[in-house]
């Protein structure tokens, strides 16, 4: 019900103008410097603004979760932009990926389920669809909860072309949201992902 909400904007699109767009650098990600004007929230139009914008792809989350066995599986990476954690450059996280060209939020949320975790999703069950930083980034992320059966879930997995090397761990959800208590689940996916499952667990428990 709450999806069919009108929205609250009292602009859209159509109050911005985009002057110039000059593209900085092209590689994996674009990073591109936009010079815009928008309407205030007085009405007027505001000065030319310039503002750096990181472009990326879309991207796709799923918080795997097998609800007989009240058991949740993440995997640990190194994390280039985590160099400097005072702890550690790997990071436990929720199964994860960029959404290629033609794929749907649902096909990338399988197939990284599969390149990353070994594992079959039942069900998917869409959570929430948001920008983790839209000051900056035009990355959108579809976030699901994936049904599954963790029996022989584990080991080693990730793309050998992608030199990815990702670690699977199965645990207990109480023993995964005490990890999240001290600080060791810190990205927006398992935060968002784990708070939406903390509220919905016994129901899906109750129809497993």
């Amino acid at each position: 019900m709450a999806r069919n909400m009108p929205p609250l904007n009292r602009y859209d699109g159509n109050d911005v103008q985009r002057v110039e767009t000059q593209k900085l650098y092209s590689g994996f990600f674009e990073l591109e410097n936009r010079r815009l004007r928008h309407r205030r929230f007085n009405g007027e139009w505001s000065d030319t603004i310039a503002r750096e914008v990181h472009v990326r792809r879309d991207a796709v989350g799923v918080l795997l979760y097998d609800p007989v066995r009240d058991t949740v599986v993440l995997v640990e990476q190194i994390r280039a932009g985590a160099l400097d954690d005072p702890v550690s450059p790997w990071k436990l996280e929720l199964v994860a990926g960029l959404v290629e060209a033609g794929e749907t939020p649902v096909e990338v949320a399988r197939r990284e389920a599969q390149e990353e975790a070994g594992c079959h999703i039942r069900e998917l069950i869409e959570l929430h669809r948001y920008y983790p930083s839209p000051g900056a980034c035009t990355e959108q992320v579809t976030l699901f909860c994936g049904l599954i059966d963790c029996t022989g879930i584990g080991g080693i997995h990730g793309v050998e072309d992608e030199q990815e090397d990702i670690l699977v761990h199965v645990m207990s959800f109480p023993d995964a949201w005490d990890r999240l208590m001290a600080g060791q689940l810190d990205n927006a996916m398992a935060l968002i992902g784990f708070y939406w499952l903390a509220r919905e667990r016994a129901a899906l428990r109750a129809r497993a």
